[in-house]
Formats: C-alpha cells, structure tokens, sequence
C-alpha cells in the first residue's frame, strides 16, 4: 500500500497542465470520488490495524499533495503563467474580420491633411440653413436660378429654410464671426434636387477652403492649388486654369488636372483632352466680404471647393455614383487595405 502511495505521490509532483481544460482532466483523474486518491481511501478498509495510522496519514498528505498541486497549476494558467501566457483565453476562436474604411472617408480626410499642411482648419455648420448663409451673403441675386425649387430642397418658406447647397454657408457663419487671417477648408454633405443616376445624386459631399487677409492675390490661390494636385495625383500633375462664373468670387476660374491614364496625350477618361476638370476657385467677391462685416479694402481671400466623390472617381475609378450609397459589401470590401 505503501509503495502505491508513494508512486502516485512521485505522479502528482511531475504533473504539469497549459491550459484550464487539461487542469480539469488532472482533478477528475486523482481527485474525483471515482479518481486515483478515492481508489486508495476505498483499499484502506483492508488494510491491517497495526497499519492504519502510518498509512492513514500517507493518504492524508497524498490527498493535500494533490489538491495543492492541481490548485496550483490551475492559477498559473489563470495568471498566464503558463506556457499560454500572452494570450487571451477567452477569446472567439474564429478570427475577426476587419472592416473598412469608405473611400469617401478614405479621400475627405486626404484632402483635409494636404490643407492642415498648408495651415488650414477644419470649420463645420448646419446642413440645414437659411437663404441668408446659403445664397444672399454670398452674392446671389433674388432670381438666380439656384434659388429654384427645380435645384434646392426647401423645407419651408418665408422665412426660407432649407438644406444647403453647398458648404459655402459655413464660409459665411465664420466670416460673421471671426476677423481675418481666416484659413479655413468645410468638408460635409449637401443636397440639390437632381434625378438620382450613375452620374448625379441628390446628396454628395463636398470640401471648399477659404484664406482672406491682406495682400491675398490669385498668385496664393494658383500655388495652392498646384500643392494640392500634386499632392493628391501626384509630382508629375500639372494644372490648367479656365476662366469661369461664380456670383461669390471674381474672378473665378475652373481648375483641370493633366490626365494621369494618358499623360495627357488624350484618351477616353479625359475626352481626348489630356485634361480632367476637379473644382471650382477664385478671388471672394468684395460684396461677400462686405456682406459678412469684413472690410474689403483692407483684406482679400481666395476661395475653392471640390466634391469628394468627384475626386474619389479621379483615384478609384468608380463609374458609378449610386455605389457610394448603396452600402454593397461587395464594393466596400475592395478597399479593405486602404487605412
């Protein structure tokens, strides 16, 4: 009896468990009421009286052996110690999937760090406005079309109330509030009433920047624009300036970009051109500056704005823009390694 007591003793002090699961299989082998220590309490009856008390104090500390040592193991893998430590017992088997970031996201808040290089702040208001931000301090006549129920959703009138056009209001709430050096870019989500299809949307998103402070020329406004272009296309961009109309800025110009799939030799994306137009810009209109409690005699500014998804398409190539919308996995999963 003896011999088996001291055997099973020499077993337990070598056991060894990594995990909670082979720590429970060591305590239902030694320590259940079926396990190897109960078989040794159940051979005690045989055993003979001038050797009850040696042997009865063998199983005793053989018992207190075991428990101790199954405590023991159990707490280093509780604790980590064990050779599991550094891991997450706890954790899903199954690995998770990461999700991805959508390109519109991807490509807003590209454009907002090119601006924050150049000293530029990110300024946010209400996407929904009234006439005043939105058309009248920006120099927009009483009948210029864009105030037609056919372009602008109006929720109500007289006053007019309205969701934004464009984030040129937020332009105008800081100009209101704030005295120049102002160097600002507004990114958000506008809304016009168009017929939704692969080229037009209702809603879409737009980035405008704004610098007013003395001595701002058009010269400021050109360089910034090259710095962008080429930093969102590429060195090798070139940029192109066409005269253009906007009632809030004068002059005004439209800015194309030098076909990168052609190198501006002409091809099908750019129509043959070698050109892509990508935003609007110009000088801001005295009568803005005024409007918004700025004197125009003393400070000038150059303004611009892009829509996100228009240069989304430039760097992705997406043809469609009901896809930025429609929350298809299969279209989001294509930009998965984009972070």
């Amino acid at each position: 009896m003896l011999d088996k007591i001291n055997t099973l003793k020499a077993e337990i002090e070598a056991l060894t468990a990594s995990t909670p699961a082979e720590v429970e299989a060591l305590r239902i082998k030694y320590l259940s009421k079926k396990g190897e220590v109960a078989l040794l309490f159940n051979d005690f009856r045989t055993v003979s009286a001038d050797q009850k008390r040696a042997i009865g104090q063998a199983l005793n500390e053989l018992k207190t052996l075991a428990t101790d040592r199954i405590n023991a193991l159990r707490e280093q893998c509780e604790s980590g110690s064990s050779t599991a430590q550094g891991l997450d017992l706890t954790r899903t088997a199954a690995p998770w999937r990461l999700g991805t970031r959508h390109p519109l996201s991807l490509v807003r808040e590209e454009i907002i760090d090119i601006f924050r290089r150049l000293g530029f702040t990110v300024a946010e208001g209400p996407e929904i406005e009234d006439d005043w931000h939105v058309f009248s301090a920006l120099n927009f006549a009483p009948d210029h079309p864009a105030r037609d129920m056919q372009d602008t959703f109006f929720i109500k009138r007289e006053p007019d109330v309205l969701l934004r056009t464009h984030t040129s209001s937020v332009q105008t709430r800081v100009m209101e509030h704030a005295q120049p050096p102002i160097r600002i870019i507004c990114p958000g989500r506008v809304y016009r009433n168009e017929a939704i299809s692969a080229r037009a949307h209702c809603f879409f998103h737009q980035v405008e920047a704004l610098y007013v402070d003395k001595n701002v020329t058009f010269s400021d406004l050109r360089q910034t624009l090259l710095y962008f272009a080429q930093e969102m296309f590429g060195p090798e961009t070139q940029i192109r300036l066409r005269p253009s109309y906007f009632p809030f800025t004068e002059p005004s110009a439209e800015m194309d970009i030098s076909c990168d799939l052609c190198g501006g030799k002409g091809c099908n994306f750019c129509k043959h051109t070698g050109w892509v137009e990508i935003l609007g810009c110009g000088m801001v209109d005295p009568n803005v500056l005024e409007a918004c409690g700025i004197d125009s005699k003393e400070y000038t500014g150059f303004a611009l704005g892009m829509g996100i998804e228009r240069i989304t398409n430039l760097k992705y190539r997406v043809s469609d823009l009901r896809l930025f919308s429609e929350n298809d996995v299969r279209f989001l999963e294509e930009f998965t390694s984009a972070h």
